[in-house]
């Protein structure tokens, strides 16, 4: 199979997993990133993988109508759900968008604070993500991301497992590389937040980790 083979059935995977799930209530986070983002009126703020859209609507009101709530993910079945609770709160401050993660409908130097929960483990390359995250914050602002991260390296039985990658840790990387990867997109200010004990997922050892970041 080749890469962009790869790609399109890792995220079909993806998307018939979270189509399946919109409808439940199902917590689908790994960690804490919106409590951790210190969201102020007037902000701009960005959520990646956004779901049905709780963090995005609540982001709306506490940054008040002067502010303004993205919300950005790519399963139409989350987006009908979240617009549709958006709509029935008539919060004008918000936006939901359908688009990947790796390239980012939203002008450079906008954003004040970007979240994501649970996410970026199932792009290909988390760098891209950063660099797209590193791209949209303005000079000062931050990034609070709450993520999967393998305790060791995958074998490739699990990281050629679409199904894996759908179910959050497939496209799980080492701590390490993993912030290669945010350095990679241009940060060099880091924050560990809070880093789980090791527990099974699909027979490996995988740990849930939230991070803060700044752009100068």
């Amino acid at each position: 199979m080749n890469t962009a083979d790869e790609l399109t059935t890792i995220k079909t995977a993806i998307n018939v997993r979270y189509a399946e799930v919109a409808s439940s209530c199902c917590s689908l986070s790994c960690g804490g990133a919106f409590d951790h983002a210190n969201i102020q009126k007037d902000e701009i703020f960005v959520d990646l993988g956004s779901g049905r859209g709780n963090d995005v609507l609540k982001a709306a009101r506490k940054t008040g109508s002067n502010g303004f709530a993205y919300g950005i993910d790519y399963t139409e079945e989350m987006l009908l759900i979240a617009e549709t609770s958006r709509k029935k709160l008539r919060l004008d401050n918000a936006k939901f968008i359908n688009s990947p993660i790796e390239s980012i409908p939203l002008d450079s130097n906008s954003a004040d604070v970007i979240i994501s929960n649970c996410t970026i483990n199932h792009a290909k390359d988390k760098s891209a993500v950063y660099s797209e995250i590193y791209r949209i914050l303005k000079s000062g602002g931050r990034f609070v991301v709450s993520d999967v991260i393998a305790e060791k390296e995958l074998p490739e039985e699990v990281t050629n497992d679409p199904e894996a990658w759908a179910a959050c840790y497939g496209g799980s990387i080492v701590k390490d590389k993993y912030f290669d990867a945010i350095r990679e997109g241009g940060f060099t200010d880091i924050e560990v937040i809070e880093l789980s004990d090791p527990y099974d997922k699909g027979g490996v050892m995988v740990q849930s980790i939230t991070l803060r970041g700044f752009k100068k």
